[in-house]
This record gives structure tokens, sequence and C-alpha cells, in this order.
């Protein structure tokens, strides 16, 4: 559960790690206890204003998430972006064989017209 818990709050972090490093992840978050409350039971808690706690801590945590937040939407705006300029691009790729298809039969018209 604390897993799943982990994988959520990660967002597309999460999503693109290999499963070791979610393992990995979820077992450290279990040690930290609750994010921006101090230094955890491993020790350790993401640097020094982490470690100290308190509302510098909290704060620390807060703008963290918003920080991956953005950039998360950021990379999601540029690929809905890559996207509709692909199918941009394969439509106008459909119009010039749609002509092409269009030329070709008006030569076999011609030539059916010349017998």
């Amino acid at each position: 559960m604390a897993a799943v818990g982990a994988a959520l709050r990660s967002g597309l972090r999460g999503a693109v790690a290999f499963p070791s490093q979610q393992r990995a992840w979820s077992s450290g978050s279990d040690q930290l206890g609750e994010l921006g409350k101090g230094a955890g039971k491993g020790g350790g808690g993401g640097g020094t204003i982490r470690e100290a706690g308190g509302a510098f801590g909290k704060r620390q945590v807060a703008e963290e998430e918003r920080y991956f937040r953005e950039a998360e939407r950021e990379k999601l705006a540029n690929l809905r972006k890559h996207h509709e300029e692909e199918i941009y691009h394969h439509k106008k790729e459909i119009e010039r064989l749609q002509k092409e298809i269009e030329r070709h039969k008006s030569k076999i018209k011609k030539l059916g017209d010349d017998d």
C-alpha cells in the first residue's frame, strides 16, 4: 500500500522509473516519515532545510512539489504540441497522396480514351 501512495505522490516521475528504483523510493519514503517534518528514521531527509523540519521544511517540500508539477505540465504540453504537429503533417501528406491518386486516375482515363 505504501508503494501505491509513493507512486501517486511521485506522479510521472514514478511512472518512468525502473521497478527497482520504485522499490528503492517506496522503501525510502517509509524511512523518511512525513516530508518536511525533519530527519526520518533512517537519517537523511533530503537536505538541511528539510532535516530541520518545521515551517521551512514544509515550505521546501511544497516548493519542490510545485516545481515538479510545473515541469510535468510543461512536458505534457510539449508532448501534446508534438502530436498535434504530427497530425497536421500526416493530414497534409494524405492530401498530397490523394492528389497523386487523382493524377494517376486521370492518366489511366486518358489512356482508356485513346483506345
